[in-house]
């Protein structure tokens, strides 16, 4: 059982200690923390180092065990805590550590940078010493699992460079696809963004590659669950307790408030740990306040005192797959550059709790990981990755973005930034810029599109930055908008598109929609178009519908397209769109294709059905009717059998339900512990402007979308305003565990203060760290 109220007398406790502080190693100067009412720590410093030590400090306070497992799973050191079923993902996790010169990386961040992220470490383990002191205080998960959190040190930043595929099962459902004779089938599920023709690598046997290719990236989630051992937690005394986005920026001429305005709302997953954490650093030279990413040093959006910044994932293809062949009779050699080349060998020990050690060998080509080696098909492949090439690590980017002062300073900070961003900025002096910003491998030959023949003849050359990226200051209309659709100018050169897999363009042309048609933008219309929920999908469909009446049909015409959660006609359509993409797949993916080609793009299914093909058969207008007729009919019956025989009850938000659980809830004690935040649906789909994705079904929970949302009203910061789902604490014993989610239902912004007379006047806590020299 939670005792809320030891948490709250033990943190009350805490707070009392402010005017003497608490002595903490690797502060160099005393800092104030204060807590507004919302959760947000000010944290006050006199060096710039220390702001971020403060951030170190409260992240770990209000997500250490996040942060942590993050970090072990990154260092693959989960099966020394969790045993021998985690030795596999360990291993994993050390294959993708970083194989050149971390000192090197090191010494490749400016001195002002590195600095703060050694400070942001120190602040981490400052707290983390701080509960080995007193175990009480950890958080439940520790007392729970028996472990305890790891120490941190800077160099791991550079070092571990995490596991990910990118786009490369793509690449081998592409190439099986080709094997087929069907590789146009692949548009049905990513029509490629700018417009392109595929073409198979020379040398490249598709008949060869299928999903064994991806080797140990095929492997699942972490092994918790039912059996994992756990320590029982005793009932603590009374006094003692505890991953789309959309932006848009406005410029002042275009503005209601005569100041430029600049909103976003990341889009990443909803349903376990919140992805941001709300934060504001100050110190002589610095003052930033914003969502972070636990973890990680640094701001990813919000405001200095100086400019308004956000961001949206631009697309560059930044990994690819590459096949070889391996030496008939010396398996760790492969062809390549006319000769065999040896791979790189790394024996690496992993230890495991209550068991010996095991020792892996990890292999590595010129290209980069081999992620799988079959010496009995003299075949192996490995992953080139711009995460494992120098400069690779995204460690420090943030806190050279928060340190810089305009634009011009932001360009230097860009190149410590490789992964793919649209850069929003707009600042005090009314000057609006868009930046594209991350790495671009220079393939010598090829397009990232399919696996390619690991010889030497498709290898990378180098590295682009954001220098060979598009960008735009000052642009004369206004505004500007991203929102993951291809965003490249139309002149944009061939030979350097970065990717083909940009997203559908219907968020952004509902935000291009509401922009263009307002002379004059107010924050309160930033705030409607962050949760504006007409669809164009559900528009496109209405004018589609067969003219033939039904009761579905019949209300789906009354409906005006928008997917609010109180609206009946919603329900049905999100029902009905699903029933039509199945029936649609199940009619043009020949049969042995089906395993391969599992969903269809919206533009491909509003497509055929307004302009029925050959691909439906000899009739296809029939046909199409059909399949419309039959999937009204379903989607009428489902919509019955979800919500109840009377359709004046139906809901979308009925279906739509956002819940939120611990990511080790499969253990029963942490499932105990930790309360499910649930009890609301919502409007919005994967869409609407107010992305609030489904999951990857059969169920209609939300999935994903905008956990974290800001609009800054730059200049006149106190008015600027902010949402973080669910709250800034993972403790349930926190009043921070889910005290936003309410208002992030309802859509009821709040404020993110920032001026030191607003935040004295909604201060809830106080805090003072000190060096232990100064202590007293």
């Amino acid at each position: 059982m939670i005792n809320r109220r030891a948490f709250l007398g033990a943190t009350a406790a805490t707070l009392a200690l402010a005017p003497a502080g608490i002595a903490l190693g690797g502060l160099k100067r005393p800092i104030e923390i204060v807590d507004d009412r919302y959760g947000v720590p000010h944290i006050r410093a006199e060096t710039i180092p220390d702001a971020f030590f403060g951030q170190g400090y409260v992240v770990a306070r209000d997500r250490l065990f996040q942060i942590d497992l993050s970090h072990r799973r990154e260092l693959g050191r989960m099966a020394e805590a969790f045993g021998v079923e985690f030795a596999p993902l360990d291993a994993v996790a050390r294959l993708f550590h970083y194989r050149g010169d971390v000192e090197a990386e090191l010494r490749a961040v400016p001195d002002d940078v590195l600095a703060c992220a050694r400070a942001y470490v120190a602040g981490i383990n400052a707290r983390i010493d701080e509960l080995s002191a007193n175990p009480s205080l950890l958080p439940l998960e520790y007392r729970i699992l028996g472990v305890m959190p790891l120490k941190w040190d800077v160099r791991e930043l550079v070092l571990a460079r995490a596991a990910s595929l990118g786009n490369v099962d793509d690449e081998v459902r592409r190439a099986q696809l080709a094997a087929l004779g069907l590789l146009d089938l692949d548009a049905v599920i990513a029509p490629l963004r700018p417009a392109w023709t595929m073409t198979v690598p020379d040398g490249l046997d598709t008949a060869a590659v299928s999903e064994a290719d991806l080797g140990v990236m095929r492997r699942g989630g972490l092994p918790f669950g039912p059996a994992t051992p756990t320590t029982e937690p005793a009932e603590p005394a009374a006094d003692r307790a505890n991953a789309g986005s959309n932006a848009w920026t406005v410029s002042a001429a275009r503005s209601a408030t005569g100041r430029p305005i600049l909103a976003n709302d990341p889009h990443l997953g909803i349903g376990g740990f919140g992805p941001r954490h709300v934060a504001h650093l100050s110190a002589p030279g610095l003052d930033v306040i914003g969502g972070g990413a636990p973890g990680l040093p640094g701001i990813m959006q919000g405001h200095t005192d100086r400019f308004a910044f956000g961001r949206t994932n631009f697309h560059i293809d930044q990994e690819d797959l590459f096949v070889l062949e391996l030496h008939p009779d010396d398996p760790e050699r492969y062809r390549h550059a006319g000769g065999w080349k040896r791979f790189e060998r790394v024996e690496a020990s992993i230890p495991v709790k209550g068991a010996a050690a095991q020792t892996v060998t990890l292999r590595y080509s010129v290209q980069g990981p081999v992620i799988s080696h079959d010496p009995a098909r003299h075949r192996a492949t490995a992953l080139g990755s711009i995460a494992m090439q120098p400069g690779g690590s995204g460690a420090f980017g943030m806190i050279a973005i928060n340190l810089a002062r305009d634009w011009a300073s932001l360009r230097q900070a860009f190149r410590l930034h490789p992964s793919p961003t649209n850069f929003h900025y707009a600042d005090i002096d009314g000057n609006t810029g868009w930046q594209v910003i991350g790495f671009a491998p220079v393939r010598k030959t090829g397009d990232g599109l399919l696996p390619v023949p690991g010889d030497g003849r498709y290898d990378w050359t180098g590295v682009r930055d954001f220098a060979s990226l598009p960008s735009e200051y000052n642009p004369q209309q206004g505004w500007f908008a991203s929102a993951n659709q291809n965003n490249l100018p139309p002149d944009w050169p061939r030979d350097r598109i970065p990717a083909f897999s940009f997203r559908d363009p219907y968020r952004y042309e509902r935000i291009v929609e509401v922009l263009s048609s307002q002379a004059r933008h107010s924050l309160a219309d930033s705030v409607a178009l962050q949760h504006d929920t007409l669809s164009t999908p559900a528009r496109q469909l209405l004018a589609l519908l067969p003219r033939r009446q039904s009761e579905a049909a019949d209300m789906l015409r009354r409906w005006d397209a928008q997917i609010d959660g109180d609206s009946a006609a919603a329900a049905l359509f999100e029902i009905l769109w699903r029933d039509l993409g199945q029936r649609m797949l199940a009619t043009i993916v020949p049969e042995r294709a089906k395993s391969l080609v599992t969903e269809i793009a919206p533009s491909v299914l509003l497509g055929l059905l307004a302009h029925p093909d050959a691909r439906l058969g000899d009739d296809p207008v029939a046909a199409r009717d059909a399949l419309f007729d039959a999937s009204l009919e379903a989607a009428w019956a489902t919509a019955g059998q979800l919500m109840g025989n009377d359709p004046a009850k139906w809901r979308w938000a009925t279906l739509h339900q956002v819940r939120l659980v611990h990511p080790l809830a499969r253990v029963p004690a942490i499932a105990a512990a930790f309360p499910a935040i649930e009890g609301a649906g919502t409007g919005g789909d994967s869409y609407t402007v107010m992305a609030r994705w489904l999951g990857n079904g059969p169920s209609w929970r939300v999935g994903g979308g905008a956990g974290y949302i800001q609009v800054i009203d730059v200049g006149a910061w106190d008015n600027s305003l902010m949402l973080n789902l669910p709250g800034q604490s993972n403790d349930p014993r926190s009043p921070h565990y889910r005290d936003q989610y309410a208002p992030w239902i309802a859509g009821r912004m709040e404020p993110m203060l920032f001026s030191r007379a607003a935040v004295e006047a909604s201060a809830a806590g106080r805090l003072t760290l000190r060096p232990p020299r100064t202590y007293r």
